[in-house]
């Protein structure tokens, strides 16, 4: 691929992580280009360029994500970072069109994200733990083992919560655990599955991509389904969602519900706890509010203005 052709054509990715994400064009096709510079290739560190294309190809075929065509080592003589070069998926981002739909469209694209989570959640892994290498070696997850010990080591970080909030957090964590622990099995998470993170045909409501995977790593298969539950709380849309996951799975709905929001608690823990730092971040402060109506109520099912 001719590297001064596809340079001079980048624009910023609307959407894509800011200044990392590009959209190229080499010979009339369109390409996205991730830029893996300085301190911002993530929580992966300087292989982040090759987790992320060895986790592309091991899933195509499987669920939608872009081609891999052409990955690039850092440059230390130039200066120059690690690029992953993939191709250009259609169809328009999940959080945009959800709006737009009627409760027939959520349904439909409710039951298309949860056969999305359900296809992952079917993926298995030896153990949990995070991606380190272009092998897909696992390391050790950061962090205590148990949600009990991961909401102590975030209490601190949680500004405005109550001594009772802290209290119902507490037992919401001993609870959900217990819950976890019935499952242990693990598989590979995506870490991030939401509506703003796939693309969707507007008129069929099919999936046509699944993009950033800088979260992914084994562990939980309730993981993404829970993440998938946290925000959207449409009713057509949850109902959809986790028949079809159900569906693919076995069990009752509303135990994979529960089980799913057990899941989750681990990063809606550690979402709300970035609110004290960053204060104008949208998600962390959304996030504080969802984890202070849950821990008030004791109810994982609680909304903010509802407890």
């Amino acid at each position: 691929m001719d590297q001064s052709s596809l340079a001079a054509s980048l624009t910023p990715l609307a959407g894509g992580w800011s200044g990392q994400t590009f959209v190229g064009e080499v010979a009339g096709e369109r390409c996205v280009v991730r830029v893996y510079a300085g301190d911002r290739t993530g929580l992966r560190g300087e292989r982040a360029h090759e987790v992320d294309a060895a986790l592309l190809h091991l899933v195509r075929g499987l669920v939608p994500v872009p081609q891999v065509l052409e990955l690039r080592a850092p440059d230390v003589a130039t200066d120059a970072p690690a690029l992953l070069i993939t191709s250009f998926l259609p169809g328009v981002r999940g959080d945009l069109l959800l709006p737009t739909l009627d409760d027939a469209g959520l349904a439909t694209l409710g039951a298309n994200m949860g056969r999305l989570a359900a296809d992952l959640g079917g993926m298995p892994m030896l153990r949990s733990g995070t991606f380190v290498d272009a092998d897909l070696a696992l390391g050790d997850l950061p962090g205590p083992d148990g949600l009990p010990e991961w909401v102590a080591a975030h209490e601190v970080a949680l500004s405005g919560f109550t001594r009772d909030e802290l209290a119902g957090l507490r037992e919401l964590a001993v609870d959900a655990q217990g819950t976890l622990d019935v499952h242990d099995r693990r598989c590979l998470v995506h870490g991030d599955l939401n509506p703003k993170n796939v693309l969707v045909d507007p008129g069929s409501l099919v999936i046509t991509g699944l993009v950033d995977w800088e979260f992914a790593h084994a562990g939980h298969p309730f993981t993404d389904l829970g993440n998938l539950v946290r925000f959207e709380r449409m009713p057509a849309y949850v109902d959809g969602l986790l028949a079809a996951y159900t569906e693919r799975h076995g069990g009752a709905e509303h135990l994979a519900e529960a089980t799913a929001r057990a899941a989750d608690l681990w990063a809606l823990v550690d979402l709300a706890a970035r609110h004290q730092s960053a204060p104008d971040n949208t998600v962390a402060a959304d996030a504080h509010d969802l984890l202070r109506a849950i821990s008030a109520s004791r109810d994982l099912r609680a909304l903010p203005g509802r407890a």
